[in-house]
């Protein structure tokens, strides 16, 4: 609405990575090959990086760099502060937090997410700790099958 002040998701996210970064969090990446067989893939997946590419040149396949990345990591948890939007929160929950996890760099993963409430008066409409709980409970026991915490935030 016109004349109303909302939450900035862009300055609170701002805020969340000062207070984090002045207390020793950082952002962290895992580095891994793909190629496009399923089996090649399965059989990689707990290698090394060097080890994962050089196995799947070995099998006559092009390997393809990718990396996940995480917004703080510390003392084996990682922090996803999520202001952003709604594809994101899905790709925090299922796949970031999971990839540290599988390479042992983590033990928990953190989501940090806004309340509807909150959400309700941001400037954008990012996910929301509610819906994204329903999400978690609605695929299952176990799924994401990294130890999570999520924390809705209020205003």
């Amino acid at each position: 609405m016109k004349g109303q002040l909302k939450f900035s998701p862009i300055e609170m996210n701002n805020q969340f990575s000062s207070l984090l970064r002045d207390r020793d969090w950082n952002e962290s990446r895992v580095s891994y090959w793909v190629t496009r067989s399923e089996k090649l893939i399965r059989s990689t997946i707990p290698l090394s990086p060097d080890a994962q590419k050089k196995e799947i040149e070995a099998a006559g396949e092009e390997p393809i760099f990718s990396y996940n990345q995480t917004d703080f990591v510390k003392d084996r948890v990682a922090i996803e502060v999520q202001f952003g939007k709604y594809a994101f929160v899905a790709y925090d929950l299922f796949v970031k937090h999971l990839a540290f996890y599988v390479r042992d760099q983590i033990d928990v993963g953190i989501e940090i997410l806004p309340m509807k409430s909150l959400q309700a008066e941001m400037s954008s409409g990012p996910g929301y700790y509610e819906g994204e709980l329903y999400n978690v409970i609605r695929n299952g026991r176990g799924v994401p099958a990294v130890p999570l915490v999520m924390i809705g935030i209020a205003p």
